[in-house]
C-alpha cells in the first residue's frame, strides 16, 4: 500500500534542518558516534538510514557505490562491513565534506572515495561495482516542483527524474553479476519505480520490509532489488 506524503510537510521537515539552531554538530546511530555539518540532512530524522544500514547486502570484499550519500553512514557501514573499495557521491556539496569527515573519524578514509556528483556523472566510464545502492526521495512532486537548495535534493525528486536516470546508467557501472538497490518506503511511489524499470528492461523485487513507529505513523521501509529480465 503507497502512503501520500505532502510536500508542505517535508518542506517544513527541510526547513528546520537548513534554519534551525537546535541541531547538534554530531549524533548516535547503530552504535556509532558520527559527525553532522549544517545544510546536511541528518540520518536520524527518520528511521530510514539506520534501517538501510542495517540491511543492504553490502558485497563482502567487493566494490560497493551509494548515491545520495548524506552525513556517510550507509558507505561508512560498507567499509567497515567488509567493502574494499567504497565510492559516495552526493550533490550536496556540504555532504561530501560531511561523508569524508565520517569516514575518517572511523578509520575507513582509505576505502571511502567521497565525489561531488549529480548521480554518475563525477565517475570514470570504467568504473564498475558490484553493488549500487540510493535511499531514494520518496516525497513525490511533480517535475518542475523548484529545488531551491541543494539540501531540497535529498527530500525531493521532481517528477522522479532522478531515480529515472538512476535506474537507467546504473548498467554502464555494475560490474559482472552487480547488485542495483533502492531504498524507499510506503510513502513513494513504486508504480513509477516499477515503470522506469521496464523502460530499462528490468524487473523490481521487494528484498525486505521493515516496519517502524514513527513520531507521525508507523512507517514501512522497503528496499527493493532491480534485476535484468
Amino acid at each position: 500500500m503507497t502512503v501520500k506524503e505532502s510536500p508542505e510537510a517535508a518542506a517544513k521537515v527541510l526547513e528546520h534542518v537548513m534554519t534551525g539552531d537546535d541541531l547538534p554538530d554530531d549524533f548516535s546511530l547503530l552504535g556509532r558516534e558520527w559527525i553532522l555539518h549544517r545544510g546536511v540532512f541528518p540520518g536520524t530524522l527518520t528511521a530510514a538510514t539506520e534501517v538501510m544500514a542495517s540491511i543492504v547486502p553490502y558485497p563482502e570484499g567487493g566494490s560497493f557505490l551509494e548515491v545520495g550519500c548524506g552525513t556517510g553512514v550507509i558507505s561508512v557501514t560498507a567499509a567497515l562491513s567488509g567493502c574494499t573499495n567504497v565510492t559516495a557521491l552526493d550533490i550536496n556539496e556540504k555532504a561530501v565534506v560531511n561523508t569524508r569527515a565520517n569516514a575518517e573519524r572511523h578509520g575507513v578514509a582509505d576505502r571511502v572515495r567521497v565525489l561531488h556528483s549529480d548521480l554518475y556523472a563525477a565517475l570514470e566510464s570504467t568504473d564498475r561495482f558490484d553493488a549500487i545502492f540510493w535511499n531514494v526521495p520518496w516525497t513525490y512532486v511533480e517535475d518542475g516542483f523548484p529545488l531551491s537548495s541543494d539540501l531540497h535534493s535529498a527530500v525531493f525528486d521532481p517528477g522522479y527524474q532522478g531515480q529515472s536516470r538512476f535506474i537507467a546508467g546504473a548498467r554502464d557501472h555494475l560490474a559482472d553479476g552487480g547488485r542495483l538497490l533502492i531504498g524507499t518506503a510506503d510513502l513513494g511511489d513504486r508504480e513509477r519505480i516499477d515503470a522506469f524499470a521496464a523502460e530499462a528492461g528490468m524487473s523490481v523485487e521487494m528484498l525486505r520490509r521493515v516496519r517502524r513507529i514513527e513520531v507521525v505513523r508507523v512507517m514501512e521501509y522497503h528496499l527493493l532489488e532491480l534485476r535484468a529480465k
